[in-house]
């Protein structure tokens, strides 16, 4: 398998200068039509050389998919932590431009500003498509959690609310929810909440993307289906 290096043009100094950017230009006030129907979640799965990016939107409350797009490009970034926005926003977007419907929010597969920068994968890309956007992390990457009530306890990094943890049935785990772009936390939390069918631990077009990103991964599904490489 091939082994994954950082550009040649790679400068750890400017990455940070990138992430502290992208930081500042997040909006963390609701941006949201009166009605929030639609979200589409993203995810991304790699294998080999490839990145395998899908988009699913779902439609409130029927929990219906009214669309969705599966991309394949190569992948251009090896894995580093805290710098996982480069490795994933590039095949993120791509899938996100093929999409046919326009959702009202988005909900990522990682962090926001839940990270060390306050600018994790999901700020980077609802700053680049200019959309509210939500992190949703299954794993804690920073901070301590705080203390619970009515299934939902803050998440503190360095003296800061940057995330709130969030149980979505009674016997999940929780899920680390935090603002991407566009979107106040309490609002974060309520659409998290909302899109997650019962009994079940993530939001419901993320957990689709997950199984459509890694199908299509896996080879599961016909190349027929998705599209292969950016789009134009």
């Amino acid at each position: 398998m091939r082994v994954h290096r950082l550009p040649e043009n790679f400068s750890l100094e400017r990455a940070r200068r990138a992430q502290l950017a992208i930081a500042r230009m997040v909006l963390e006030e609701d941006s949201l039509p009166e009605s929030v129907r639609r979200a589409a979640g993203v995810d991304v799965a790699f294998k080999g050389d490839y990145a395998f990016a899908a988009a699913v939107v779902v439609e409130y409350p029927s929990f219906s998919v009214v669309d969705y797009s599966v991309t394949r490009t190569e992948v251009r970034f090896p894995y580093v932590p805290t710098l996982l926005a480069f490795r994933e926003v590039w095949p993120a977007y791509t899938a996100l431009k093929r999409l046919k419907s326009e959702p009202d929010v988005l909900l990522v597969d990682g962090n926001g500003r839940l990270h060390p920068f306050k600018a994790g994968f999901a700020c980077h890309l609802g700053v680049l498509v200019d959309k509210p956007t939500i992190g949703v992390a299954k794993k804690l990457l920073v901070g301590e959690v705080g203390s619970w009530k009515s299934g939902v306890a803050p998440v503190l990094y360095r003296g800061e609310v940057l995330g709130m943890a969030v149980k979505t049935s009674e016997r999940s785990k929780p899920v680390f929810v935090s603002i991407g772009h566009k979107i106040s936390l309490n609002t974060a939390v309520w659409i998290v909440r909302m899109f997650t069918k019962r009994g079940l631990r993530l939001p419901e077009p993320l957990r689709l993307a997950h199984l459509y990103a890694t199908a299509y991964a896996r080879g599961n599904m016909e190349e027929k289906d998705f599209y292969l490489d950016e789009p134009s």
